[in-house]
């Protein structure tokens, strides 16, 4: 890679990386892990709307590099979590992930729940040839620009939105639904999700009848439900917030939609206080998901377990998904045999990782081939309804 030209020639440096802000190049070896830490980075959002998922990750993130440290770490030198804030905001991640980078040295950074951050992160990161795994994020043009589509630095572990909306809308029809109205959240990944799906639609003779978005600190729903009501919807194709999820279902009921027009998309349709909240609801809410908490895998109970005793909650799946990733980066290290981040690239392009959920392989674009979980909420439980595989389907986009 080549740097830009800077005003005072750094002297036996190799130069191979810029910073976008500073035009300051570093070296390799300023970005390899030194002395006896392996610093991985995470960028998440700890402050703002959405530091209650950003929280979620820094401790499922914590909780991994524990674990990998009580255990020897990796390669004799133990693991070092350096955190930034993003505040779910593109400017603050792109800062946080530059100070990372320049003044912490980190060459790798897992980041971030936020797709539009994650976004913005990856040409910083590309530039820096700093190695970004995301865990979170699910938009999927991530996915698109990265690997073959150019930037060969960024990597994700999570499925996208399209593979999950595709899954979700090929379930939803074979119950025989053909008529939807979006209620989704108005951000990246609400938008996101709808337009993947809208895709998809014309193979299931399908239509969406009516569209709306709310916003993230909404709580009325009635008049777009009412509207809902009488467009002869049969299913609400709904993308969005977890603390939303509930009080929609509260006004469904209220509104006597329950068993009338059915949840589908993600929206933590299948978490048991959310269930509780409108049971005629919530039953036949059809939902896709990379994890849950009952998965009956005892590498996966032993988390739940141990996450628990560490923080007195239950674990949502960014919590999981940023655990898995931490044990998958220490995976790739180890079979690098190096914490250098060309032969930490090199190895995870190539990686067959057995998480809780099955194995995890990486496809051309650094997606990762994940498998994700068909749930719909029967009797007031999550039945899982089969695994698929979250293959993207490239030549859709």
């Amino acid at each position: 890679m080549r740097c830009k030209p800077v005003a005072r020639r750094l002297r036996n440096m190799a130069c191979v990386a810029v910073l976008s802000v500073t035009g300051l190049c570093f070296t390799a070896s300023v970005f390899a892990q030194d002395g006896n830490m392996i610093k991985i980075g995470v960028v998440s959002p700890q402050s703002g709307a959405n530091s209650r998922y950003g929280a979620y990750a820094l401790k499922g993130a914590a909780l991994a590099v524990n674990e990998v440290n009580a255990a020897g770490g990796v390669l004799g030198k133990k693991l070092d979590l350096v955190q930034g804030d993003s505040q779910c905001v593109p400017a603050e991640g792109v800062s946080a992930t530059q100070r990372m980078i320049r003044f912490d040295n980190v060459s790798i950074i897992i980041g971030d729940v936020c797709s539009s951050v994650t976004l913005a992160m990856q040409p910083v990161v590309e530039q820096a040839g700093v190695l970004l795994l995301n865990a979170a994020s699910s938009n999927p043009e991530i996915t698109y620009r990265a690997g073959v589509g150019g930037y060969k630095w960024t990597f994700r572990n999570y499925p996208t939105d399209e593979s999950r909306a595709a899954a979700a809308l090929e379930y939803a029809a074979k119950k025989g639904y053909t008529k939807f109205a979006v209620l989704s959240v108005d951000t990246d990944f609400g938008r996101g999700a709808i337009t993947f799906t809208k895709k998809y639609l014309q193979r299931y003779k399908a239509q969406i009848v009516s569209e709306d978005y709310y916003k993230e600190t909404e709580t009325d729903f009635r008049p777009v439900l009412s509207k809902i009501k009488y467009s002869g919807a049969q299913a609400i194709l709904m993308y969005g917030l977890a603390d939303t999820t509930p009080i929609v279902a509260r006004q469904m009921h209220e509104m006597a939609l329950g068993g009338k027009i059915e949840l589908v998309g993600n929206a933590e349709f299948t978490n048991p206080s959310t269930i509780a909240a409108a049971p005629d609801v919530m039953n036949g809410a059809i939902e896709t998901v990379a994890w849950l908490p009952s998965w009956p895998d005892p590498r996966s109970l032993k988390f739940v377990d141990d996450y628990k005793k560490a923080y007195g909650d239950l674990p949502n799946v960014h919590a999981y998904t940023h655990w898995e990733s931490v044990h998958l980066l220490a995976d790739a290290i180890s079979n690098a045999g190096s914490a250098k981040t060309a032969d930490v690239r090199a190895a995870l392009a190539k990686i067959r990782y057995e998480s809780v959920m099955g194995p995890v392989t990486f496809d051309d674009h650094q997606q990762a081939v994940v498998p994700i979980v068909l749930l719909e909420v029967v009797g007031g439980k999550a039945v899982n309804k089969g695994v698929l595989s979250s293959r993207v389907d490239y030549s859709a986009h």
